[in-house]
């Protein structure tokens, strides 16, 4: 499986069959991802690879630790190295493509924002009809 930030300048290969996927609601994994979540898989150093622009990664370290790496150009969150250990944490929205893995586990419940997906709400496979104009007007009340 492939992947890549927005601007696709820095781009990476995992080689492994199927992820498994974790899904965490903590505070820093709000802020990183400004959504509600953050979704993500660890992967041995071994099965993971840069194939291009590791010199457009920057990275914001918090003082405890926890680490923030991201494409210089589009600010998108890219693979990092798990601080001292053989493994990388890769966010899943960075893979291209389909891809193979399923959810097994969430993390940091306790702070998860009381929003989910409701089959009492509209759904669309797409963009809905009628432009971004007709989707803000719908959503801004």
């Amino acid at each position: 499986m492939q992947g890549s930030c927005l601007c696709r300048s820095v781009t990476f290969r995992v080689s492994i069959d199927a992820l498994k996927i974790y899904q965490c609601f903590c505070s820093l994994c709000q802020k990183q991802s400004g959504t509600a979540s953050n979704l993500a898989t660890i992967v041995a150093d071994s099965a993971f690879e840069f194939l291009s622009g590791e010199e457009q990664i920057t990275t914001w370290v918090k003082d405890t630790g926890f680490t923030s790496h991201f494409c210089k150009k589009c600010g998108s969150p890219v693979p990092n190295r798990l601080r001292d250990k053989p493994y990388y944490w890769v966010p899943v929205g960075a893979f291209d493509g389909d891809i193979k893995g399923e959810v097994s586990s969430h993390i940091y419940t306790a702070s998860k924002p009381d929003i989910c997906l409701s089959d009492q709400v509209e759904q669309f496979p797409e963009f809905p009809d009628g432009g971004i104009d007709s989707h803000i007007r719908k959503i801004s009340g």
